[in-house]
């Protein structure tokens, strides 16, 4: 006689009670220093005869209770956050049709302050309305988190998705990254979406990085993040990568010695209102520029000096700490001709201020090494 049937009805039960379900954590690598800079939850269920993921989550949809599960992946996916590596991310995901829940709200009140998380919207089920979504989705910018788009190039996922949503990190899917050292059409692709990525002020990140020719190809694609098991597999939190893999990459992507925004980083002053930092140059006749940041250390705007008595700011142009020169400059040259030449607000990897790089030092840097 063959096995019997899962009893799903009291399996889902008891995991949404959180009975046989805990999280693992995959590492999010920075392409150009070969480190960690952030993690995935990954729910499992391991105290199951059934253990794929996407088996439950669908299994939860059928019998009604997709929300229930969701909330309580959610919540055990974030038990260890505050453990979390200083200057990491968290990503999590959830289904974008539960995103108006007032269960799925309440883990995010309970978490209070959600810098350097990243909301994933995943492919559960299809977005139906992107204005339905825009209450919640500004609620979680407000608190500090990010948005992410999952499998972008695959499914529903496509440019409308992209445009309308505009996350602030995109996510390759595995289709596309899968043997993409030897598929010129799939680098076409990438680059595409790297351009667009840039364009919009998100990062990009290859999942399902396997072998150690697409994590190559990658990088010669100037892609910044990675994932995948050739890196490191799911782990309690909060492991690192195989040191060999970390050498590879801290070697094969910064050929010679390629200057990044961190080796021009001005630290100024802050302040949290336009009155505070106009108080902070009378204070002071020689400051030059003050940037308002948001409850959560994120940079808002850019207040110069000679505008400070008129409340005017630049919003700038936001930039991470490890991004070349040559790629900072490609961005600020996009921008309005009027603001074009405004200073770079220089973040780390969960979004905080760092300081500001002034275009006129990068400029003069790439003209002294001759490019």
């Amino acid at each position: 006689m063959g096995s019997a049937r899962p009893d799903w009805a009291e399996m889902l039960a008891a995991a949404c009670r959180g009975e046989g379900i805990s999280t693992l954590y995959q590492p999010i690598v920075d392409t150009a220093r070969g480190s960690v800079v952030g993690y995935e939850a990954l729910t499992r269920f391991s105290g199951y005869s059934e253990r794929n993921p996407e088996t439950w989550f669908r299994a939860a949809r059928t019998h009604g209770i997709a929300e229930d599960l969701e909330v309580m992946a959610l919540r055990t996916a974030l038990r260890a956050r505050p453990t979390m590596p200083t200057n990491c991310f968290l990503t999590v995901n959830v289904s974008p049709d539960l995103l108006p829940r007032e269960s799925v709200r309440s883990v995010w009140r309970d978490e209070g302050d959600l810098g350097g998380l990243i909301v994933e919207l995943t492919e559960q089920a299809p977005i139906e309305s992107y204005l339905a979504l825009e209450p919640d989705l500004d609620l979680l910018r407000s608190a500090g988190a990010l948005i992410a788009v999952d499998d972008a190039g695959a499914g529903y996922a496509g440019l409308r998705h992209l445009l309308s949503l505009r996350p602030s990190l995109i996510k390759l899917d595995r289709a596309i990254v899968e043997d993409i050292d030897r598929d010129e059409a799939k680098r076409a692709l990438v680059e595409m979406l790297g351009t667009f990525a840039g364009r919009v002020d998100a990062w990009l990140l290859a999942e399902g990085v396997e072998r150690l020719e697409e994590l190559d190809a990658l990088v010669a694609l100037g892609i910044p993040l990675v994932q995948g098991y050739c890196l490191a597999r799911p782990a309690p939190a909060w492991v690192g990568i195989d040191e060999d893999v970390a050498i590879r990459l801290a070697t094969r992507a910064v050929p010679g010695k390629t200057r990044v925004i961190r080796d021009f980083l001005e630290i100024v002053p802050t302040a949290t209102s336009v009155s505070d930092a106009s108080a902070a140059f009378v204070a002071d006749p020689k400051l030059r520029a003050v940037v308002l940041l948001d409850e959560h250390s994120s940079p808002l705007a850019v207040l110069e000096a000679d505008a400070s008595h008129l409340g005017v700011v630049s919003p700038g142009l936001r930039v991470n700490l490890e991004t070349p020169v040559t790629d900072a400059l490609g961005r600020a040259m996009t921008r309005d001709p009027g603001v074009r030449f405004e200073p770079l607000l220089a973040t780390d990897n969960a979004g905080r201020f760092t300081g500001i790089v002034r275009l006129e030092r990068l400029i003069t840097a790439l003209a002294a090494e001759g490019h």
